[in-house]
């Protein structure tokens, strides 16, 4: 029989139905995907032997949950992806407000029912996605918005006496009977609101105004919260913290691997885009590699966290800012540049908090700064580094002759008084031309990535520039709607006709 066909109390009772407590329903079905060997949380990605293996050692244990991390880590994501370890289906008292189950009602209302009604007592089935709560934490939430309180008009339209259960008017915690609830940074609480949850997390049962009620309610309560808040904005009282029997830690991906699998998963990127645009391991790694240097960084506060939506954000930008240039250029395929990572500027510059420090630099500043690590730091992974080779010491006579400097045919060229203006809507062919005038640069590439085709190359031949500027080998400016590179030691001071590598040589 369809249980959906069930319409009346007597006829759920006929079924066999058994009811099951909330947390029981998440436990037994968590139980069986295991055994299925599914994926409890899909999608959720670099949590795979961490907080995944904790978050169902809590549900296995029946507890009530508590997300300690900082922004960006799915904390609400894990909360909201706990509604698919629900039946798909439960039956509650038609027109009850707290999803009474019908087989042990808790509501006057419910009870009223049955008792006016018995096995007529009309039955509804609720979805599983219907029993799930949440609320964001903020200093004006009120002990009505969560648990309840009088509700004078119900009373007066009703012409009920306020001692009737009757004229209560029902929070958010109530309305969530037999499912999830969730409250997000719940350290922004204010410590009052906090307390009136001690009774429902001990006891199950809710307390409004001076009602002699023990309305038990049936309910997993998920809580997140950033560290930030215990000293910024508030706390979590001890005696609450003390009820929620896991806190679980969570954390930024671990590897560069796993992060780019979550910023690809979660960036939306148009169709058109697609079908257009390429975009190279080589870009994506950069793109991602911001976010690392940004929680290493010294202007970043790091309380506060860099979230994976840096990132995802960037990733959609970097996509934009080459669909903007082909379309200028009227260009039908093009692929990201670096030059194009200029345009991920603005996802960065919203989602860094900046110590005092990095306010003196100013977040534009420091934000060119951290692509600028990133492409240094992601240079050597596939260029020598340049930094040993500026550290080297000249060979003893006896010694194995020294290898030459890849790079000095590259910045001999600039010390030359060449210098290189990329304009960020220079046209493929264009910047192809441009890239090709710098000395020994395509034959660098073409040495350490022979089977680059000609697009992979030019790609190549620009990150070179790009990272010998990093490591200041030569100069970069950004200027409005071009970048200029030019030797180092003649755009500081132009006063020695030596090249930049001779003196490290003769230096060393």
């Amino acid at each position: 029989m369809n249980i959906k066909n069930i319409k009346t109390l007597g006829e759920l009772k006929k079924s066999g139905y058994l009811p099951r407590s909330i947390k029981e329903e998440l436990r037994q079905n968590l139980i069986d995907k295991l055994k299925r060997k599914e994926t409890a949380f899909p999608g959720i990605l670099g949590y795979e032997d961490s907080v995944i293996p904790d978050v169902e050692r809590a549900i296995l244990s029946k507890h009530n949950i508590l997300f300690l991390g900082l922004r960006g880590q799915a904390k609400t994501r894990m909360a909201r992806q706990m509604t698919e370890l629900l039946d798909e289906y439960i039956p509650a008292i038609s027109g009850s407000e707290i999803n009474d189950d019908p087989l042990n009602p808790v509501s006057k209302y419910a009870q009223d029912m049955i008792a006016a009604h018995g096995d007529e007592t009309p039955v509804h089935w609720i979805h599983r996605s219907e029993r799930y709560g949440e609320k964001l934490a903020t200093p004006d939430v009120s002990v009505a918005d969560l648990i309840g309180d009088i509700d004078p008009i119900k009373a007066a339209n009703l012409r009920l006496s306020f001692a009737d259960e009757r004229v209560i008017h029902y929070g958010i915690i109530p309305r969530c009977n037999r499912g999830i609830f969730v409250i997000n940074e719940l350290p922004d609480l204010q410590a009052r609101i906090q307390v009136a949850l001690f009774n429902i997390l001990e006891e199950g049962d809710i307390q409004i105004r001076g009602f002699k009620l023990r309305m038990s309610l049936d309910i997993i309560f998920v809580f997140t919260a950033n560290p930030e808040d215990y000293t910024n904005r508030g706390a979590i009282v001890t005696p609450l913290k003390d009820r929620i029997e896991s806190q679980i830690l969570t954390h930024y991906p671990k590897s560069l691997e796993t992060a780019l699998e979550i910023t690809e998963q979660e960036a939306e990127i148009d169709e058109v885009q697609k079908s257009k645009i390429r975009i190279s391991d080589l870009v994506k790694q950069l793109i991602e590699q911001v976010a690392f240097e940004a929680r290493a960084s010294e202007f970043v506060d790091k309380k506060s966290g860099v979230s994976a939506r840096l990132t995802i954000s960037a990733f959609e930008n970097a996509f934009s800012a080459a669909e903007l240039r082909s379309i200028v250029n009227q260009e039908k395929q093009t692929q990201v540049w670096i030059s194009d990572l200029i345009g991920i500027i603005p996802s960065i510059t919203g989602k860094i908090e900046l110590v005092y420090e990095g306010e003196q630099e100013g977040p534009f500043q420091v934000a060119m700064n951290l692509l600028d690590k990133a492409i240094r730091t992601r240079f050597i992974q596939y260029f020598p580094n340049p930094e040993a080779l500026k550290k080297r010491t000249k060979p003893a006579a006896e010694a194995k002759p020294k290898e030459e400097n890849p790079y000095r045919p590259v910045t001999a060229w600039f010390d030359k008084g060449n210098n290189l203006n990329l304009s960020f809507n220079t046209t493929d062919k264009g910047k192809i031309a441009l890239l090709y005038q710098v000395d020994g640069l395509h034959a660098l590439v073409k040495k350490y990535f022979s089977h680059a085709n000609e697009a992979e190359a030019a790609l190549l031949m620009e990150f070179v520039l790009h990272g010998l500027a990093a490591y200041s080998l030569i100069s970069k400016k950004v200027f409005e709607g071009k970048i200029e590179f030019k030797d180092l030691i003649g755009s500081m001071m132009n006063l020695s006709n030596k090249s930049y590598e001779e003196e490290l040589d003769e230096e060393s």
